[in-house]
Formats: C-alpha cells, sequence, structure tokens
C-alpha cells in the first residue's frame, strides 16, 4: 500500500477545497488534498478579485473563523475598495483586487506550510463506500486511499463541457480535463445529479488598450485589508477603468445569435441570473442603449485584463469584432477568448446543515458543486465542511452558524433549506439581519465559537478581547461625556445642525444624521484624545453602534423570537403523512427534505403559517 489511511479526503483544491484541507489539518485530523494540477491550486478562474456586496462579508467572516481566504487575499491584493460607502454600514463591502498567478502562491504556501496536510496530483475517479460509510477514494492512476471521510470540492470539473459558439469541448476549464465518473457513482447511489452554467469573458493584452478613453476607478485613498490578523494594508495600488458598451457593440453581438450555445438550446443548464453574459443582457435588456463594464488588471506586472460585464460563449470572431467597438478597445487584442461551462452539480437539499450528504455517512460536500457561484461561497462552504469532518471524527459537536448569527448561516440554510435552480449569489438582501451581520463586527460575532472549537488560535482572541475592550472604554466616554448650548451651538450651525436648547450628551448629537463622531470630536477634547489612541476600525464600530444601536436592539430581539422555533426539533423519521391536519403539500415536501427543526420546515417553499401552527401542536410539547 503506498498510501497509508487519511483522517480526511479533500478532493479539488479550489477555494473550497483549500479552506476544507487547511481547517481539518489545523483542528488535527490527517489531510489529503488531491488536485488534478498542483500549479493551479485556488486559481481564480473568472474575475481576479476578492469580496463585493455580501461577498466581502463572507470573506472577512471565514477570517473571524480562523479560515486563510482574507490573510491570503491581503498578501495578495493590487487594490481594495469599501463598496456602498454612500449607504449604512450594514451594506458596506469590502472588495479587494488582486494578482491572481500570487494569490494562487500564496494559497499552496499556506498549504505547505501546515501540519498534518498533504498534497497529491492526481484525479478522483470514484469513492470506496463501506456499507452507507465512505471509507476511500479511487484514484485515476489507479491507487486506493483509505479515509474516514471525503469533502468533495470538484467545482465545475465535475463532467464539465466548454462552450465558444459551435464548437463544444470536455474540459473543467480551458485548458484542462473535467472529472469523470464520481458524478455517474453518485447518481447510482441514489443522489440527483443536475447541470449548470457558467461562463467567464475575454482577456485582453492591456498593450492594445487605450486607457485614455476610459474611466479611471481607484481603489480607496486609505485601503483597508480583509483579516483581523496583522497583514498589512495596501502602499500603493493598481486603478481598475470603466467602459461601456453601445449600440453598435449589441448590433454586432446579435449576429452571433444564430451560432450561440445558450439561444441554440446546446447548453441545458441554467446560468446566474445576478452575472448574466453579456448576450443575455442585450437580449433580456433590449431596451439599454449601453452596459456598464469593469476593466481589471490581472496582476502587478501581468498585461492580462479582465472585462467584468463582457462574459461570452459567442463565436471568437464575434466576441473580438465586438470588443473592439467598445471605445478604448478599437486595436484590442486577446490571451485569451470568453466562453461558457456546462457541468454537474448535486442539489444541496441532499445535505444536512454540517454539509454531510444524507445518503452517505461522512462524505460532504462544498462549493460549485452545491449549485453556488464565487469564490467567497466557495470557501466558506470549504471551512464549514472541513470543521465539522473533522469534530465528527473526533466524537465532538458539530459548528453549526444560524442566520443571525453568520452570512455563512444564511447562505447553508438557504442551499440545504431551499435548494437552488440556479448558480446561487450571495447578496445583503438574503440576509434578514444586515444590521447584526455587520462587515466590521465578524470577528466579535464569530471568533468565540471559533476559538472553542480550537481553530482559531490563543492569538486571535486576544485581538477580539481588546478590541471589545476598546468599543466598551470608547463608547462609554462618548454616553457621559456632554455639551453645552453655549460651546457647541455655533458649531453645530456651521455643521448645518439645529442649535441646543439644553445640556445634552455627544451620544445624542451622534444620532444626528449629518453629524459623525470625527467630526463631533471637535468639540470633545478629551473624545479626540481617545480616538488618537483608537484603531479606525474601533472608532467607526462605536459610531455605529450608538447611531444604530435601536435598530440593533430590534432586530436582536426578533432572532432571539425566531430562535425558539430553531430550538423545536423535529423526530429524524417520523412519517409526516400521518399528520393529516398539514396540507399534502407539506407533507410531501416535509418528508422529503427532513427538517430539524420547526425554524427550518417553516423556510421550506410551500409550508405555509397553518402548517407551522400545525407542527408546533404537534411537537412543541
Amino acid at each position: 500500500m503506498i498510501f497509508e489511511p487519511y483522517d480526511i479526503v479533500v478532493v479539488g483544491a479550489g477555494h473550497a477545497g483549500a479552506e476544507a484541507a487547511a481547517a481539518a489539518a489545523r483542528l488535527g485530523a490527517k489531510v489529503l488534498l488531491i488536485t488534478q494540477m498542483l500549479d493551479n491550486i485556488c486559481q481564480m478562474s473568472c474575475n481576479p478579485a476578492m469580496g463585493g456586496v455580501a461577498k466581502g462579508q463572507i470573506v472577512r467572516e471565514v477570517d473571524a473563523l480562523g479560515g486563510w481566504s482574507g490573510i491570503v487575499t491581503d498578501r495578495s491584493a493590487i487594490q481594495f475598495r469599501m463598496l456602498n460607502r454612500s449607504k449604512g454600514p450594514a451594506m458596506w463591502s469590502p472588495r479587494a483586487q488582486c494578482d491572481r498567478m500570487l494569490f494562487s502562491q500564496n494559497w499552496r504556501r499556506v498549504l505547505e506550510s501546515i501540519p498534518n496536510l498533504s498534497l497529491w496530483q492526481d484525479e478522483v475517479t470514484a469513492l470506496v463506500l463501506d456499507g452507507g460509510t465512505v471509507s476511500g477514494v479511487q484514484t485515476r492512476m489507479g491507487h486506493t486511499i483509505p479515509a474516514r471521510a471525503v469533502v468533495l470540492t470538484s467545482g465545475t470539473f465535475l463532467n464539465g463541457r466548454i462552450y465558444i459558439g459551435e464548437s463544444a469541448w470536455s474540459g473543467g476549464r480551458v485548458g484542462e480535463a473535467p472529472a469523470v465518473g464520481l458524478s455517474d457513482q453518485l447518481r447510482d447511489l441514489g443522489f440527483e445529479v443536475e447541470r449548470l452554467k457558467t461562463g467567464t469573458p475575454v482577456r485582453i493584452d492591456g498593450r492594445t488598450i487605450d486607457f485614455s478613453k476610459l474611466e479611471v476607478q481607484p481603489g480607496d485613498e486609505s485601503p483597508a485589508k480583509f483579516s483581523f490578523s496583522d497583514t498589512e494594508p495596501l502602499k500603493e495600488q493598481r486603478p481598475c477603468y470603466v467602459a461601456n458598451t453601445n449600440l453598435k457593440t449589441h448590433d454586432i453581438l446579435r449576429t452571433g445569435f444564430s451560432r450561440s450555445p445558450m439561444f441554440t438550446g446546446r447548453i441545458q443548464g441554467r446560468g446566474p441570473r445576478y452575472c448574466p453574459s453579456i448576450e443575455d443582457k442585450i437580449d433580456r435588456f433590449a431596451d439599454k442603449d449601453h452596459h456598464q463594464l469593469f476593466v481589471e488588471p490581472e496582476g502587478w506586472h501581468s498585461q492580462s485584463w479582465y472585462l467584468n460585464g463582457f462574459s461570452s460563449s459567442l463565436p471568437l470572431e464575434v466576441q473580438l469584432e465586438a470588443l473592439r467597438s467598445i471605445s478604448g478597445f478599437e486595436q484590442a487584442q486577446i490571451f485569451k477568448p470568453g466562453y461558457a461551462i456546462e457541468y454537474d452539480y448535486f442539489p444541496p437539499t441532499q445535505l444536512v446543515y454540517t454539509l454531510e450528504t444524507k445518503r452517505v455517512e461522512n462524505l460532504y460536500f462544498a462549493g460549485q458543486v452545491n449549485g453556488t457561484t464565487g469564490y467567497e461561497e466557495a470557501a466558506c462552504q470549504g471551512l464549514m465542511a472541513g470543521v465539522n469532518a473533522a469534530l465528527k471524527l473526533k466524537g465532538k459537536a458539530p459548528l453549526v452558524l444560524g442566520r443571525s448569527q453568520a452570512y455563512i448561516g444564511v447562505l447553508i440554510d438557504d442551499l440545504v433549506t431551499k435548494g437552488v435552480d440556479e448558480p446561487y449569489r450571495m447578496f445583503t438582501s438574503r440576509a434578514e439581519y444586515r444590521i447584526l451581520l455587520r462587515q466590521d463586527n465578524a470577528d466579535q460575532r464569530l471568533t468565540p465559537l471559533s476559538h472553542a472549537i480550537g481553530l482559531a488560535d490563543d492569538d486571535r482572541m486576544r485581538r477580539v478581547e481588546e478590541k471589545v475592550r476598546k468599543i466598551g472604554e470608547l463608547t462609554q466616554m462618548v454616553e457621559e461625556c456632554s455639551v453645552v448650548p453655549s460651546e457647541v451651538n455655533g458649531w453645530l450651525e456651521e455643521h448645518g445642525s439645529a442649535p441646543l436648547n439644553q445640556r445634552v450628551r455627544l451620544s445624542s448629537l451622534l444620532l444626528r444624521p449629518e453629524l459623525t463622531l470625527d467630526t463631533l470630536s471637535e468639540v470633545a477634547p478629551a473624545v479626540a484624545e481617545a480616538m488618537d489612541r483608537m484603531p479606525e476600525e474601533v472608532v467607526q464600530e462605536v459610531e455605529t453602534g450608538i447611531k444604530y444601536q435601536r435598530y440593533i436592539e430590534k432586530e436582536q430581539e426578533v432572532a432571539n423570537r425566531i430562535l425558539k422555533f430553531e430550538e423545536i426539533k423535529l423526530p429524524a423519521e417520523y412519517n409526516y403523512m400521518q399528520l393529516t391536519a398539514l396540507s399534502y403539500e407539506a407533507r410531501e415536501k416535509l418528508n422529503r427534505y427532513r427538517p430539524v427543526s420547526i425554524g427550518q420546515a417553516s423556510r421550506i417553499s410551500g409550508i405555509s403559517p397553518a402548517d407551522v401552527s400545525v407542527l408546533l401542536l404537534a411537537f412543541a410539547r
């Protein structure tokens, strides 16, 4: 036997696989990470960026739990922006442009530095089963590798098929072979297997772009970072740019519709609604005379540029002609064409909250195999699957996050409760507790939970405790400091704020939308002195906590009430057909999805409030 037994084998080294392997190994499991190409670990197959609206919150949560995506992003970033600054703090979302080659190299360094974690270049073609439990994997090279648990993170590689115009061939990415065999075996085991589609745009030679015709989009003047650890913020940044299509571009693209695999029906899988191809956009929004595009560098020194918003599977000559009709791209040459890829996924209602499958014990799914899209969604699933696989093998309680605890909890609950009919992408609108789940407080929400299971280290926990102490100290000072009308009315008038009639606390003035803690410090020297000693994130969180205190408390009250439904468990093997007071649709869906609690049952499509009342009467005792 070449391979000795492992605790956990992770299949695939994308963003899900890397986080799964790292987390499980750091929890003490002996882990083997298998990938087809070790040189392509955590490849940024699509846009060279991490974060964005809601996605940035996920990366900060992964970091707060002790994952590596935030640290690797900070080490690989070439630009940082905090999105949605004009909106409330619940909507602020960090995003970093990355050097895609450096990102992959940094991830490999991380994985190679972790004890108990081994790497192997090969393709897993089948699972080894012992009854209803996974016991290892078989590989293309003919090896049988024993394992007590397996985490499957195969991305778009399962029976992947690539499309460019009328050409189509098997592949997981352009230039890389698909993974064949696993889908058929899992289908034979009773798993549902379906198809989805995603795509990517052309990569352009930057030497052929006229940037003088484009709108510059710089990074933040004082860039922040993703990780709550001691990574360094950027000292210099590369700019991105903004371009626009035009009516000529749209007319050229339409000439390729008759050869489009999407419009001719050769692609059966459904693509992401919120990240459509350019041909889909001009077909669905025929009244629009232009569409905005983002021109993004792929590295510090690379001449490859990513045209965000121009994803396409049209014939190459149509892509190129349409590209050259855009201002600034008249002489453009491309390094790689845009393409669509169709791949197998497993509807995630076949999983429990730990991301373990219901049909095969100790088998976990994470990432795009669960019907999600995006590096961030994959990374958080990988982290949770790796953590829970390791905890189960140790005989410990699982780590399951609720909807009021994390965006990660929202994502996993959506997947296992509602399933997907298109690639799932996280949005702030999916979370009902957005004020609680801000990007700035992810460490306070999640690091104590991770530290308790041994993933987040003592240094992480000390940082959180120190941050909480400083927030409390500054909050108390702002709440105790008061000002009198004679001292501040002239200053208030200068700032367009109503004068005072009596002495008030500084915290009351802070409730005024036109005032900030930074401006108020001008009339409160003691507070200003304290703020100078505090990190910027502490000052911002104090301001948010005071300004939004009532909303935060109200949201927490709602979360606590709903949590009661989560605590009422449902029996695992109950036959709901015998509960005739339920609607027939409810009985069918409860038998199919097997929710673990009344809270989860209430979120299944087709379960009405009346059905929830019946369940409460039957099981609340």
